[in-house]
């Protein structure tokens, strides 16, 4: 007698914040255990879903409502998406009918979060590792670039053009340099665009392309832009997806505190996968 197939039909909700786009899925009960290999086929294009990332709604360790368990579409685990974290608010406040400021775990401390309509304004964890002015070797030209950890690390570059930046080429190189390993860093190419105002261009890890938009990049990318233009919030940002978003921030000579980050959050489709 042939053995019995067993078919897992997983329930799933897409979203996107700002272009940056997901698979959300409620795992309060603790049954989903996805391998490296099933989240990148649910983030696959073209065998799966289609994702930049998973994110796990899963009960809290601390005193927070919820634990964020992110993954990106490589299926590796990362600290933390603010993208990701402003979809996993409406997602929360959807499926738990949670309201208010909404309180969730993850790797890179607890996040807050406030929906107003169609719009999430996160407060962020407290940017580290600030670091300006790096000089950097990378192929066969010196770059003068900027760090900060805004809950992943970040490097920005200013540029005169960002269209004319060859994004995935160079974010690789930034991305995979010796002075950023083992973990690696996101990078942001960023063009002023105002006293106020700045346009990103984002190379993400673990998608390891550029992508519409990258919350904690944006993050970063304003908090930089502030600190080497002395700029004072908030400051907006266009992503790569043609969205603007907002970085609030309170600013003591090169310390930053109080930020947050508002964008949009936008429910997609729902489905079942069988996995």
């Amino acid at each position: 007698m042939a053995a019995a197939t067993i078919i897992i039909m997983l329930h799933f909700t897409k979203m996107n914040g700002a272009g940056n786009d997901f698979v959300l899925i409620d795992n309060r009960a603790g049954l989903v255990h996805l391998n490296r290999n099933q989240i990148a086929r649910l983030c696959n294009r073209h065998r799966g879903i289609g994702a930049d990332g998973v994110l796990l709604l899963e009960k809290s360790s601390n005193s927070a409502d919820f634990r964020m368990h992110y993954f990106n579409a490589d299926g590796g685990e990362a600290e933390m998406c603010g993208n990701g974290a402003r979809c996993f608010a409406r997602f929360a406040n959807r499926i738990t009918g949670a309201k208010g400021k909404i309180f969730f775990q993850t790797p890179a401390g607890v996040i807050s979060a406030e929906l107003k309509e169609d719009l999430v304004t996160l407060q962020m964890t407290e940017p580290i590792d600030l670091r300006l002015n790096i000089k950097l070797a990378v192929t066969d030209e010196n770059k003068v670039v900027h760090f900060v950890n805004s809950g992943v690390p970040h490097v920005v570059i200013p540029v005169p053009h960002i269209d004319d930046v060859n994004v995935r080429g160079e974010g690789a190189a930034i991305r995979y340099h010796k002075m950023f390993s083992p973990k690696g860093a996101n990078v942001n190419f960023i063009e002023k665009c105002g006293d106020k105002k700045i346009a990103v261009r984002t190379y993400e890890r673990g998608v390891e392309d550029e992508t519409l938009a990258c919350g904690t990049g944006i993050v970063a990318s304003a908090l930089i832009f502030a600190a080497t233009e002395n700029a004072s919030g908030p400051i907006t940002v266009i992503a790569r997806g043609g969205d603007e978003l907002h970085v609030g921030f309170e600013k003591t000579d090169s310390q930053f505190r109080n930020v947050t980050l508002t964008g949009p959050a936008e429910f997609v489709f729902e489905g079942t996968i069988d996995l």
